[in-house]
């Protein structure tokens, strides 16, 4: 081998080596990705039995209900459309009626959501982006309020 094909090949193995390592890491994220809705969202979304996905929205006013030891269960809406949401766990502090989650989990075989983590807000202004961008696009949250029209 000639010198010039020695550092062809070698540049050829590393091309190589990047397009693999590339090609898994997207792999490895694409399987990882969960999508986010809103309530709304739901009707036109095509979802597969178990798939993961987070769910945003508000909680709605009177709809959470504690149940034995740490399970509760609530309803998100996004003031059009309301989907039931069920999780057993230790909600975070500022949890409450009205105010912005998401929460992240599968639709069980009832049509019930099955949260395995919930995010509430984290101070008096705090909305979720995704959340806030949503209900705002649909005319229901005041920019700086902290609440939902």
């Amino acid at each position: 081998m000639t010198r010039k094909q020695k550092r062809l090949s070698v540049i050829a193995v590393g091309a190589a080596f990047l397009i693999g390592a590339t090609a898994l890491t997207f792999y490895a994220l694409g399987q990882k990705a969960s999508y986010f809705y809103m309530p709304g969202d739901l009707q036109a979304a095509t979802l597969q039995p178990g798939q993961r996905i987070r769910l945003g929205g508000l909680v709605e006013e009177g709809s959470i209900v504690r149940g034995q030891g740490t399970q509760v269960a609530f309803s998100v809406t996004d003031h059009e459309n309301t989907v039931k949401v069920t999780y057993t766990g230790i909600l975070p502090d500022l949890f409450r009626e009205g105010q912005g989650v998401i929460t992240e989990g599968s639709f069980g075989p009832d049509g019930v959501f099955v949260a395995d983590s919930v995010l509430a807000k984290h101070d008096e202004n705090y909305m979720p982006k995704e959340v806030a961008d949503s209900l705002k696009a649909k005319g229901v949250w005041e920019e700086g309020s902290g609440k939902a029209n």
